[in-house]
C-alpha cells in the first residue's frame, strides 16, 4: 500500500512539473489548456510583468527625434558563415544560431554587440483568414511577420553571461511584408517542410546576414526603445532597434510558414506565436530621423479568431 501510495504521489509530482513553468501562445491553450499563455506568463516568470515589457505599439506622434541616432555600423554581416546553419522549430518558432558572431555598433550603442540568433513571429500567413502577426506595430499596424535578429554584448560569452550585464543584449527587428519574391529566402523556406514538429532541425549553407535584411542604405530610419525579450523569461534590459524599411517575401512564401506545428503530429499548426503589445509605461521611443513619416502598414482588422472555444474549457 505505502508503494502505491508513493507511486501516485511521484506521478502526481511528474505531472505538477510538467505543467507548471509551460508557457505557450494563445492558439495553443486548445491543446494545452494548462499552459500559460501571454496574459499570464508572469506566473512562469514574474518579469514579464515588469515595467520595462516589449514588444510596443510605437505611436510615431509621440516618438521623440535623437540626433545621436545615426546609422548603425554592420561587421561582418556580409560575410557568409563557413559553417551550416541549422534551422531548428523550438516549439515556439524557428530559430537560427550564428556561429560565425557578425556585429553592430555605433547609432546610440555604447558598445559593440555580435549576432548569436534569428528567428521569427508571424501570424496567420494565408487565405481565408489572414491575421497579420508582427510583434511590434506602428500607430496600431501591424506587418503579417517580425524578424528578430538577436545580439549580445560582445564581452560576454552567451545569453545567459550577457542578461548579468546591463544592458547586455540588443535585438534587431525587422518588419516582413507580403510583396515581392525574395530569393534570398528560398532555401530557408524549402526546409521548412523537414521541421515541421517541435525538436526538428535541417541544415541548409548558411547566407550572409545581410541578404536577409534590407539594403544597408536603406536602414538609417529607425526607432528605439528600452524593453525585454518578447517571451519568458521576458529578460528586461534589452535595447530594442525597430527598423522602418520592412523585408520583402512574396505571400506564397509566407503561406509556406503553415507547414509548422507547435508540437509533434497532428499537434496545433504554428500561427500567431506573437506577444500581444505591452504598455510603455512612460518609456520614450527615440526615432533616428524627422521627414517623412513612415508609410502606413495595411492593417488587417480582421477577427482574432480561436481554433476552437475557450470558454468551453
Amino acid at each position: 500500500m505505502e508503494l502505491l501510495l508513493l507511486a501516485l504521489l511521484c506521478l502526481h509530482i511528474l505531472k505538477t512539473e510538467a505543467v507548471v513553468g509551460h508557457w505557450c501562445y494563445r492558439t495553443q491553450k486548445c491543446e494545452q489548456p494548462l499552459c500559460e499563455d501571454p496574459p499570464r506568463w508572469h506566473q512562469v516568470s514574474p518579469t514579464c510583468k515588469g515595467n520595462k515589457q516589449s514588444p510596443v505599439n510605437i505611436v510615431t506622434r509621440n516618438v521623440v527625434y535623437d540626433k545621436n541616432l545615426t546609422p548603425l555600423s554592420f561587421e561582418g554581416y556580409d560575410v557568409k558563415d563557413s559553417a551550416k546553419w541549422t534551422l531548428e522549430n523550438n516549439g515556439h518558432t524557428v530559430k537560427v544560431a550564428l556561429s560565425a558572431s557578425p556585429k553592430v555598433g555605433g547609432g546610440g550603442l555604447r558598445k559593440k554587440y555580435k549576432a548569436v540568433e534569428f528567428h521569427l513571429h508571424w501570424g496567420v500567413p494565408r487565405e481565408p483568414q489572414n491575421i497579420p502577426g508582427s510583434e511590434h506595430s506602428i500607430d496600431g499596424e501591424k506587418y503579417p511577420m517580425e524578424l528578430h535578429i538577436v545580439h549580445i554584448i560582445e564581452d560576454a560569452s552567451d545569453v545567459t553571461a550577457a542578461k548579468k550585464i546591463q544592458d547586455g543584449l540588443a535585438v534587431l527587428a525587422f518588419f516582413v511584408k507580403g510583396d515581392e519574391e525574395n530569393k534570398n529566402y528560398a532555401a530557408l523556406l524549402s526546409e521548412l517542410e523537414n521541421i515541421k514538429y517541435k525538436g526538428e532541425s535541417a541544415e541548409v549553407d548558411a547566407l550572409p546576414l545581410s541578404s536577409l535584411i534590407p539594403p544597408e542604405e536603406d536602414l538609417g530610419r529607425y526607432y528605439r526603445y528600452n524593453g525585454s525579450l518578447t517571451s519568458p523569461d521576458c529578460h528586461e534590459g534589452v535595447i530594442w532597434t525597430v527598423f522602418e524599411k520592412p523585408v520583402e517575401l512574396s505571400l506564397a512564401q509566407l503561406s509556406q510558414f503553415a507547414a509548422l506545428h507547435f508540437d509533434g503530429k497532428n499537434s496545433t499548426p504554428m500561427t500567431e506565436n506573437f506577444r500581444p503589445v505591452q504598455p510603455l509605461n512612460g518609456r520614450q521611443v527615440l526615432w533616428s530621423g524627422a521627414g517623412i513619416a513612415l508609410p502606413t502598414a495595411k492593417l488587417l482588422l480582421l477577427p482574432l479568431a480561436l481554433t476552437c472555444t475557450l470558454s468551453s474549457l
